[in-house]
This record gives structure tokens, C-alpha cells and sequence, in this order.
């Protein structure tokens, strides 16, 4: 199905390609999110005549995305955790934990944000987590994971 897309959309394409994609993942996500239209004549001749309020709003939404980004800058993360000797884990720490870790700080991200490429966290240390607030912006955290009962919590 070809739709043309209406934003940005990572590993796909810029505002106003025009591109194939399967049909579930064009009415399933991408129209659904407001991210694209199906392409047809009517739907590309209203595309050109709204580009500029596209590109505008694109503009602001990149702009709001950085100022998050900056709000970000050092921030370092510490999730108690229990683990056994060795640093291990009794389980692990993923993307809630860490966006949990995040709003108790001040910093609200969602779950969609987070890129964890190893996996979820499975021994103690410090780890570098990437937050994605906007497709073009990737701003990465220090994440402490310690054994709780080192620290007397």
C-alpha cells in the first residue's frame, strides 16, 4: 500500500515520501498515528497545499524534542535492585524500571523512548541507556544499578 507520510518516521522516510509499505502497518500505525495518508491524487494535492503547515509543526515538535533532550544532559539514573553476590541480579532492570527512574527524577519519558540495545540489565553497574525523544534526537543516560542492600535501603 503506498501512503505518503506526514512526518517523520524513522527508517522510512522525511515528510511527503511517498512509499510502500504493508497494509497493517500503514492502517494500524502509521494512519492511525497521523504519521501518513494513503497516496492518491486528492490526498498528494492536499499534502502540497498543507506542506508548509507540515514542515512548520515538524519544526516546533524537533524544537520541543531538543529542549527535553537538554533537560536530560548528565542526568544519571540509580535504581536500587536486589542481587546476589556476584552482582547478579535476582531478575532484571528494564524499560519500565528505568522510565520509573526517570519521573522519580523529574524527567518524564515514556516506555517508547527507551533503547536499550544489550537487553534488559542483569548485574549491577553503571550502563549507558539512549533515550529517543523525537526521531532526530538521542540523548544517552548513565543508568546506576546497585544491590540495595549495599546501601542500606
Amino acid at each position: 500500500m503506498e501512503v505518503i507520510l506526514l512526518d517523520k518516521v524513522m527508517s522510512l522516510g522525511q515528510l511527503g515520501d511517498v512509499v510502500n509499505v504493508k497494509p497493517g502497518y500503514a492502517r494500524n500505525f502509521l494512519i492511525s498515528k497521523g504519521k501518513a495518508v494513503r497516496a492518491s491524487k486528492e490526498n498528494l494535492k492536499q499534502f502540497e497545499e498543507r506542506r508548509m503547515e507540515l514542515e512548520r509543526g515538524m519544526a516546533q515538535r524537533l524544537s520541543r524534542a531538543q529542549k527535553r533532550a537538554d533537560s536530560m544532559a548528565g542526568l544519571a539514573l540509580e535504581i536500587p535492585v536486589r542481587a546476589g553476590d556476584g552482582g547478579k541480579l535476582f531478575g532484571s532492570v528494564g524499560l519500565q524500571d528505568i522510565v520509573d527512574a526517570a519521573v522519580a527524577s523529574g524527567i518524564d519519558i515514556d516506555r517508547s523512548e527507551v533503547r536499550m540495545a544489550d537487553g534488559p540489565i542483569r548485574a549491577t553497574g553503571e550502563y549507558q541507556v539512549e533515550i529517543q525523544v523525537h526521531p532526530d534526537v538521542v540523548r544517552s543516560v548513565t543508568v546506576k544499578v546497585f544491590s540495595s542492600d549495599s546501601q542500606g535501603v
